[in-house]
């Protein structure tokens, strides 16, 4: 990750260092289980825990070697006696340490972004109560259609946020596996018994299957999650961009002390935490074509997918935990002209054609086309809310129309269009919930 949008919460378990380390962690899972069954002296892993990582040594190890793992394995066994450090890296094959260490900081990455997607997702539903009674004009293919609760608008995107949220929670609980089959995955040397003896250790399920290595569907899997968030993010972002607009300005991001919108005009405040996350989620539905590829490898395994992993994970978990972040204080952040916002639907009434359709059909005996006709050349010729009314009781004929269209001459929008939040909130709220 680039240093403008870099995460120490992330990139700190994505370095050498700390790969290195979860490395070593693998290693020493494998001794202890070799312990346990009497195969090994007792005291190897309290001796291999003291080991030093050293990524400057392991570095001058691959000069010769070509083979990082193989470095590894030499910058610790060179630290003990020969006799001792025989049993490092004992029965496995490279992609058993590799993937599972891989694995295992997936696993801490994703226990530093849960919570704070949980985070996300609260403030949207608490920022949609806020606004639950607020009327807002709805629009389809960019035109005014119907008044709605702009509280409703963003429970919305709070329910597509919590169904992403759960999908990262179930990969996490039932996704994250480990391995320990060595060549081929064919157990040559190690056995499946202590295969979960070492995976118990780590934390990690056992991976069923493994063809040496853990199967890269499982990646592309978290992928996909990420890439749909990705999109769920970049449609929040739009609607703020949206509304943002000088001929809406119906919502603003929050402009903070000292901030500066333009280096030329003064005046601007500019939406750039959202155009900033578009350039984001962009860049995170990018990974999913690696992804798929590094699930097509070569018989048993070969390492094409390698080289792409090294780039596209770190930079995946760390573009998720920063856009989380940085769209939560964004939405928390979020100043919204509801004077202005109101007054869209107050002082328009075209939106009313589909109700007042509706209220003729229940009231007449005529077909749904002649009365669809009658409401369209009433609102394409009226001019205000009163000659609306007006437009149609000049075309309506039946004493049952001309009685019930006069009597919703006062009629309550927000009776009319808020009728259901409730409802919507409580079945919302719970399924986010559960």
């Amino acid at each position: 990750m680039i240093e403008r949008y870099e995460k120490t919460e992330i990139s700190q378990l994505w370095n050498e260092d700390h790969k290195f380390k979860k490395y070593l962690d693998v290693e020493i899972a494998l001794i202890k289980a070799l312990e346990k069954r009497g195969l090994v002296e007792k005291d190897l892993s309290k001796m291999f825990s003291k080991a030093k990582i050293d990524p400057q040594r392991i570095k001058e190890i691959e000069k010769e070697t070509r083979h990082d793992v193989i470095a590894f394995c030499t910058s610790i066994t060179e630290q003990f006696e020969s006799e001792k450090s025989r049993f490092f890296h004992f029965g496995v094959t490279s992609s058993d340490i590799i993937d599972t260490a891989t694995n295992l900081q997936i696993k801490e990455s994703l226990e530093v972004i849960i919570p704070k997607f949980e985070q996300l997702v609260k403030t949207l539903e608490s920022r949609a109560h806020e606004y639950k009674d607020q009327l807002c004009i709805g629009r389809s293919h960019g035109i005014y259609a119907e008044p709605m609760s702009f509280g409703v608008k963003l429970l919305g995107h709070a329910a597509e946020f919590s169904r992403r949220l759960k999908d990262l929670k179930d990969f996490y609980y039932h996704e994250m596996t480990g391995q320990m089959s060595g060549a081929v995955g064919n157990y040559t040397i190690l056995t499946p018994e202590i295969e979960e003896d070492i995976l118990n250790e780590l934390g990690l399920k056992v991976e069923s299957v493994s063809t040496q290595v853990i199967p890269r569907d499982r990646h592309a899997k978290l992928i996909s999650i990420f890439s749909l968030y990705a999109c769920a993010l970049e449609r929040l972002c739009i609607e703020i961009r949206h509304l943002q607009h000088s001929d809406i300005a119906e919502v603003f991001e929050g402009f903070a002390k000292g901030q500066k919108g333009s280096s030329t005009m003064p005046h601007k405040k500019n939406p750039i935490s959202s155009e900033n996350l578009t350039g984001m989620a962009r860049v995170m539905r990018s990974h999913m074509s690696m992804a798929m590829e590094n699930c097509l490898l070569w018989h048993e395994r070969d390492i094409s997918h390698s080289s792409s992993e090294r780039m596209y994970l770190p930079d995946a978990l760390g573009i998720m935990y920063y856009s989380i972040e940085r769209m939560n204080s964004t939405v928390r952040d979020l100043v919204v002209n509801t004077e202005h916002m109101e007054s869209k639907v107050t002082k328009n009434f075209k939106h009313l054609s589909s109700f007042l359709l509706h209220e003729l059909i229940k009231c007449s005996t005529r077909s749904r086309e002649e009365l669809y006709t009658i409401v369209q050349n009433a609102t394409f010729e009226a001019t205000s809310f009163e000659g609306l009314f007006d437009h149609i009781l000049n075309s309506v004929e039946q004493e049952t129309e001309i009685e019930h269209m006069s009597k919703l001459r006062s009629l309550d929008q927000k009776a009319i269009f808020a009728a259901h939040n409730d409802l919507v909130f409580e079945r919302t709220i719970r399924a986010i919930n559960n």
